[in-house]
């Protein structure tokens, strides 16, 4: 399998993903350490790519959804950013809601409002 079909296919398979370096338990840098924290605070599980454990997914990610930098999160499919953009969806409480949708929408499941 190409590296971008498997890229596409554990964001399609997983509701909530963050690409990073390093993993939520021992983060290899700050910016991904930041972003798998706010994740974390909004007490919902998520998965993890260590970008840092696969060569192909590092070199090759900032082009699948062209963006340079890690870590990368993505929600239901869509890319919503990097450090910055999860820390403040996180503060206004947005991130939250986003991630309990993603969840309801792949269990089958319609989001309460």
């Amino acid at each position: 399998m190409d590296v971008l079909e498997r890229i596409a296919q554990q964001v399609k398979q997983n509701p909530v993903l963050i690409y990073m370096k390093g993993t939520p338990q021992f983060p290899m840098c700050g910016f991904s350490s930041r972003a798998a924290e706010a994740l974390n605070a909004c007490g919902i599980p998520f998965a993890h790519v260590n970008v840092l454990a696969d060569r192909d997914v590092f070199e090759n990610l900032p082009r699948y959804a062209d963006w340079p930098t890690f870590p990368q999160v993505y929600i239901d499919g869509d890319l919503v950013g990097g450090c910055d953009i999860t820390l403040e969806l996180q503060a206004s409480g947005e991130l939250k809601k986003m991630m309990e949708d993603a969840v309801a929408r792949q269990q089958g499941h319609e989001a309460p409002n």
